[in-house]
């Protein structure tokens, strides 16, 4: 099958068409990405009522307003909202075309943690009607459909350090398998009291931001003018590091033109051997914008589209390798996105129906 007849076929590929970012001094992809390498942090916090507003938004905990921001960024990015418009206003696609899938492990942990604590203290009739609904653990996800009247499927995922990509991954599923035409991804972590006690770290490492991506069908994407900025190739989630790269990468290579690493990744020793080549370029993104838990995979991917407009000289060739993870069992996903620029690869739309079966019976 040429490139051409993959973008015009259902379920056949799945393109990234938009982006957006809620994070202090990274406005844009390639501003992440040259965040990877910039000495120290962003000073002060991201401002979300300065893209948001902060009418309405009192009683929505930070992550959700964080979440807010990146996702309001990407669906003006792909062209799905007005660009000029303040608070996004109506979408220019049916809203059951369009699922949401949020990735956090931590954000609304303080608002769960401190409603535990008023029940123990007093009972269920001290706590406020109002901030009641954070403590659910699908809030941030809920509230980005809310806002923009996305009426396609609805997941929250808080899956470990390998949450942001699988989030990825099972909103690619969905638009492969048909039940939607395109779903905004979101991965998102606030600092906290709460989560700096957890976690044993101060909150200058721990990120506060977020970030969306909007995947779509390839031939939707095309139907309504949308310029792809990556394709998403093929993902997997092994029991390690080494294993899950060898699934990815074909044998004897000159592997990926870069790698974004797990979490503070700290290469093994000469006797044991990196599992991507030596020459192959590095980028540790939590080194600028801070530890980021469930929200790491998307924004691997956002500084891997970075990449690809700044390497590829325009013409958006090339393939980013993205881990994420430990090398514990079970806990390392992998996926590679390709520039613009690459033949669209087949996908079946049959596996992804099965993949999401599995899901629902498990």
């Amino acid at each position: 099958m040429s490139a051409l007849q993959a973008l015009r076929a259902p379920g056949t590929a799945v393109v990234v068409s938009g982006v957006g970012l809620a994070l202090p001094g990274a406005d844009t992809p390639d501003a992440l990405l040259r965040g990877a390498h910039a000495p120290g942090r962003a000073p002060g916090p991201f401002d979300t009522g300065a893209r948001i507003g902060r009418r309405g938004h009192r009683y929505k905990d930070r992550a959700t307003q964080l979440a807010l921001c990146a996702a309001l960024d990407a669906l003006r990015d792909a062209a799905l909202v007005p660009a000029d418009s303040a608070d996004g206003g109506e979408l220019t696609v049916p809203g059951d075309t369009v699922g949401v899938v949020a990735s956090s492990n931590l954000g609304n942990l303080d608002t769960a943690c401190l409603t535990a604590a008023a029940i123990a203290e007093d009972s269920a009739r001290s706590l406020s009607p109002m901030s009641l609904p954070n403590a659910s653990s699908n809030v941030i996800a809920s509230w980005v459909a809310i806002r923009h009247g996305l009426r396609g499927p609805n997941l929250m995922l808080c899956n470990g350090p390998t949450s942001g990509l699988d989030a990825v991954h099972w909103a690619a599923t969905l638009v492969a398998a048909g039940r939607v035409r395109r779903a905004l991804v979101v991965g998102v972590e606030t600092h906290n009291a709460v989560v700096e006690d957890l976690l044993a770290r101060p909150a200058d490492d721990l990120l506060d931001g977020a970030a969306a991506l909007v995947v779509e069908g390839a031939r939707w994407a095309e139907e309504r003018g949308a310029r792809a900025v990556a394709v998403l190739g093929p993902y997997e989630r092994r029991a390690g590091l080494a294993g899950c790269v060898r699934a990815l990468l074909p044998e004897g290579g000159d592997g990926p033109g870069v790698w974004f690493t797990p979490e503070r990744y700290e290469e093994p020793g000469a006797d044991v051997g990196s599992p991507v080549p030596p020459a192959v370029p590095r980028h540790d993104v939590t080194t600028a914008v801070g530890r980021a838990s469930g929200a790491l995979g998307v924004l691997q991917c956002a500084a891997a589209i970075g990449w690809f407009g700044a390497e590829g000289a325009g013409v958006g060739a090339g393939e980013a390798l993205i881990t994420s993870g430990d090398d514990t069992a079970d806990a390392v996903a992998g996926l590679l996105l390709r520039g613009p620029g690459e033949p669209l690869p087949e996908v079946s739309a049959r596996s992804a129906m099965s993949a999401i079966s599995a899901m629902e019976c498990t």
